[in-house]
């Protein structure tokens, strides 16, 4: 649903919330290549404060468990890798919510050359979760999402 593949994101089902945001990361042939091997690692959950139980490259069909700590509380976040690209100029991964996830919905991280910069971008596309408590949470939730989609474009500095 995120096409992290594509350069252009095509439009998506109204149903989900859609969010795309970027930001420049760094320049030249050395950032990049710290960079695409970072986003592949899940650098830019881990350095925006997640944990993630995974330790080699992500790979289609992966289950992570994300965990984040919020006000004392841990937060499972049960997710599957449903995508990765490794294109010369383009890096990343989508990952689709799975049950118990506080959101239901897709998203993907993506490096990209655009020139000498090179961009992240963070797509999402997210609905409340089915599930209580979080279901009734879920107007929090997006402004949670708000938040972390900031430190995210500040992950792979």
């Amino acid at each position: 649903m995120t096409h992290p593949e594509l350069e252009s994101w095509p439009p998506s089902e109204r149903k989900y919330r859609r969010s795309a945001v970027s930001a420049v990361v760094g320049a030249g042939d050395t950032t990049w290549e710290r960079v695409a091997h970072d986003v592949l690692r899940w650098r830019v959950k881990t350095a925006s404060g997640f944990a993630v139980n995974s330790t080699g490259p992500v790979s289609r069909g992966d289950r992570v468990d994300v965990t984040a700590q919020l006000l004392g509380t841990t937060i499972i976040e049960p997710v599957e890798v449903v995508s990765v690209v490794e294109q010369p100029n383009r890096v990343g991964f989508a990952y689709r919510t799975l049950p118990g996830h506080p959101v239901s919905g897709e998203e993907a991280f993506v490096v990209h050359r655009l020139g000498d910069e090179i961009h992240l971008t963070v797509r999402s596309l997210t609905r409340a979760a089915p599930q209580q408590p979080w279901r009734v949470l879920y107007p929090l939730l997006r402004i949670a999402q708000h938040v972390v989609r900031k430190r995210y474009l500040r992950a792979l500095r």
